[in-house]
């Protein structure tokens, strides 16, 4: 149909005419409630924006010489994040002469993997950076 047709049918309902698909020869387009139509579309973007989900980088920090109970709590803090679908970074900081035992720390980084085993996967292995030796947990797919 030609453009002046398809004007002159709109303007007799009282209704505008909306370019549906301009990329398509001929174009393809609709007679309808231009206001309705921009209003369901801007509804059906925002429900596509509550489903995108925001990853966010957590970042732990742990001690090579850190007792039991302060393991657990950082424990139990990642677990959380990780629950929350976060991804989370591990920092083991050494001080002093403890560079000289770098493998404690990466000791205590396997033992935190392991009891973050059922909510996480490592995404990044422990890697020494200066006097920081860093891994990457990030949350296991759920079906």
């Amino acid at each position: 149909m030609k453009i002046q047709e398809a004007l002159n049918l709109a303007n007799e309902a009282e209704l505008d005419l909306v370019e549906i698909a301009p990329d398509s020869v001929p174009p393809v387009c609709k007679i309808m409630d231009y206001g309705k139509f921009r209003f369901e579309k801007e509804k059906r973007e925002k429900e596509q924006r509550k489903k995108r989900q925001i990853i966010e980088l957590k970042e732990i920090q742990l001690k090579c010489r850190i007792d039991t109970h302060d393991f657990n709590t950082k424990l139990n803090h990642t677990l959380k994040f990780l629950a929350q679908g976060n991804k989370v970074k591990v920092i083991v900081k050494f001080f002093g002469r403890e560079m000289a035992h770098t493998e404690l720390g990466a000791q205590l980084l396997d033992r935190f993997a392991e009891g973050c085993e059922e909510a996480a996967v490592i995404e990044k292995k422990p890697l020494l950076d200066g006097r920081n030796m860093t891994m990457i947990l990030a949350p296991k797919k759920t079906k």
